[in-house]
């Protein structure tokens, strides 16, 4: 069933965007079939942007609730759910987008694997051609680890982190909380550290993952995985940009 619904799908559909523009090479494709995957996935990953945006919007009011019944853990749960219903906060539409994306992750995987360096023509529907594509991207070998692609996906994770709608709404509560003469809680002052630490280290395990660990599972995908992991980390960046403006901006 995984086959047949996840990935003879993506499979076919990467292969497809390669018979459909002849001559085009594999990175290209792989950045034309990322931006395809992610708009598919967009309704959901708006619907859980919006929902950690409501939440951080309500964490002042539900860390009171937690410190209010700090000793009784069942009044604080039910409190803090009263909470989120009344200000129309969904706290599982994340768990849902993860739920989904996963087995799509693990299949892109699968797929990147054995689109380089050959495509397998038994793997095709028998409307899918095999097509006459480079393993590269502009000229760049996609058929080993490359550590300019692995910079390039670290230097964009970084990017993403840094102008992301959470970490830079958390930033302004602080702000705006400092300036009118109040002080950071706890868990505040944990939110922002956290924030500023995964800022940095995320962008390494970004370079970390796509230039040594991947490679050792999977030495021929790993530079198409890194084009995938850059361009949907941008997606994600704009995607983000866009709903600040387009649903954020508009209803304060």
């Amino acid at each position: 069933m995984y086959n047949q619904l996840i990935f003879l799908p993506l499979y076919n559909g990467l292969v497809g965007i390669m018979d459909l523009l002849p001559g085009i090479d594999v990175g290209i494709a792989v950045i034309i079939f990322t931006v395809i995957i992610r708009l598919i996935l967009f309704p959901l990953s708006k619907s859980s942007l919006l929902t950690q945006v409501r939440m951080k919007e309500v964490e002042p009011e539900a860390n009171k609730i937690k410190a209010q019944y700090a000793n009784d853990k069942k009044t604080q749960a039910l409190k803090v759910m009263e909470l989120y219903k009344e200000k129309k906060v969904k706290p599982l539409s994340g768990v849902l987008l993860l739920i989904i994306q996963l087995p799509i992750l693990l299949a892109l995987i699968s797929v990147f694997y054995k689109i380089i360096p050959t495509i397998h023509p038994e793997l095709l529907y028998s409307f899918i051609h095999v097509p006459s594509a480079s393993p590269t991207l502009l000229g760049l070998d996609l058929t080993s680890k490359s550590i300019t692609l692995a910079l390039i996906t670290a230097v964009i994770q970084f990017l993403q982190l840094h102008f992301s709608v959470a970490a830079r709404q958390q930033k302004a509560l602080s702000a705006t909380t400092l300036k009118n003469g109040g002080t950071l809680d706890m868990p505040a002052k944990l939110a922002g550290s956290m924030n500023s630490q995964m800022k940095f280290l995320l962008p390494i395990i970004a370079f970390v993952s796509v230039y040594w660990i991947i490679p050792t599972s999977f030495p021929q995908a790993s530079a198409v995985i890194a084009i995938y992991w850059s361009v949907s980390s941008l997606f994600t960046l704009g995607q983000e940009l866009y709903v600040k403006k387009r649903y954020l901006m508009r209803s304060n």
